[in-house]
């Protein structure tokens, strides 16, 4: 992608534009970890103070000359105040999704009789999270009972999610500042930017290209073997095992054990087992990648054409993303090599479901 007519706006409830100029940002996105932005701004008003920006709606915008490229809706969770070279003041801030205040919850709660979808709503809601959508591929039945002890509603809605297969990120409309929370479970939820080139020629290249690829691959558990107890049926067995595929031809020795295993039923210590192996070997093989395109980052798919080593020519799924821009003009007074943007991108194969690594 071509860095001509590239510039950063952050639109902030109740500010103007000369208040909020952008001169650099950071976002860091990983599946299942509501997103982090930091934006350092350069500010034609002194006196702001945390009441200006806390808890405010902030959306930041990847522009191509008139042409917006991407936007990040968020809200702003931290400020801190920089240097004050007499023109401007230089403020930064950080940014997250609304699922974030999740975590400053605490809470003793039992649940009965419901299933995943509708304790994710009660919780959400509560929350004010309303913009979110299950994308769900895998059956989950109601549980017999869910005890949430001591935990923050993100850290238990996480563990949750990371029993049940369920990976979360941030879907975004291509043309709007709308964006929702999606909770999928297969990777048929990921949409695909379809086909993008290998070309480490970036200086010499208009287009959005992969500029690197270091593939990793490593030796993870081989199987899970997990079993439960229900008074109501003392003679069921309730043992359930999965023993993972892609192994690249590590041995098949490594067995996780878990009991008590967190069902009573056949459907949840089937798929529990599943998940769990899953979650073990999610990082068995991976990918780490530089890229020219903002379009690129969590809950998306690309196709890679072109590398030389064939091999990797193949589908990959994003599992975590650092974009970064830098504007330095607009910093009075400060000379810089003009606005730049850059995206470092973890990958895996897309023929595979990513799961969260199990939580205890």
């Amino acid at each position: 992608m071509s860095q001509n007519g590239l510039r950063f706006t952050l639109d902030v409830d109740g500010l103007t534009p000369a208040a909020t100029a952008v001169a650099r940002f950071t976002l860091y996105q990983n599946l299942s970890t509501p997103f982090l932005l930091t934006v350092d701004i350069a500010s034609d008003r002194s006196g702001l103070t945390a009441v200006s920006f806390l808890e405010k709606n902030a959306t930041l915008t990847l522009w191509q000359g008139n042409t917006p490229l991407r936007y990040l809706h968020g809200i702003i969770t931290g400020m801190e105040t920089g240097e004050n070279n007499h023109w401007q003041m230089n403020y930064s801030l950080t940014i997250s999704p609304p699922l974030w205040r999740c975590g400053l919850r605490q809470n003793f709660r039992i649940f009965q009789q419901q299933d995943i979808r509708a304790i994710s709503t009660t919780l959400l809601t509560e929350n004010g999270v309303t913009d979110w959508v299950p994308s769900f591929y895998e059956a989950h039945p109601p549980r017999e009972f869910c005890v949430q002890y001591g935990e923050t509603d993100l850290a238990f809605l996480t563990r949750l999610w990371a029993e049940e297969g369920i990976f979360f990120f941030d879907w975004f409309h291509p043309t709007g500042p709308d964006q929702k929370l999606v909770l999928c479970d297969d990777v048929a939820g990921v949409s695909t930017l379809g086909s993008l080139p290998f070309n480490p020629n970036t200086r010499e290249v208009s287009t959005e290209c992969i500029s690197e690829l270091h593939y990793r691959a490593q030796v993870r558990p081989s199987s899970v073997e997990n079993q439960d107890y229900t008074f109501k049926t003392p003679g069921w067995p309730g043992y359930f095992s999965h023993h993972a595929t892609n192994l690249n031809g590590q041995r098949t020795q490594y067995e996780i054990f878990d009991y008590p295993g967190r069902f009573k039923d056949e459907q949840h210590g089937q798929d529990f087992a599943r998940y769990l192996a899953e979650g073990f070997r999610h990082d068995a093989e991976t990918a780490a990648c530089a890229s020219n395109s903002p379009k690129l980052w969590p809950g998306k798919r690309f196709t890679l054409t072109g590398h030389p080593s064939l091999t990797l020519n193949r589908e990959w799924q994003v599992t975590g993303s650092v974009l970064k821009g830098e504007q330095p003009q607009a910093q009075h007074g400060h000379r810089g090599e003009g606005t730049t943007l850059s995206n470092r991108l973890d990958v895996i194969p897309a023929d595979r479901t990513w799961r969260s690594s199990p939580l205890p």
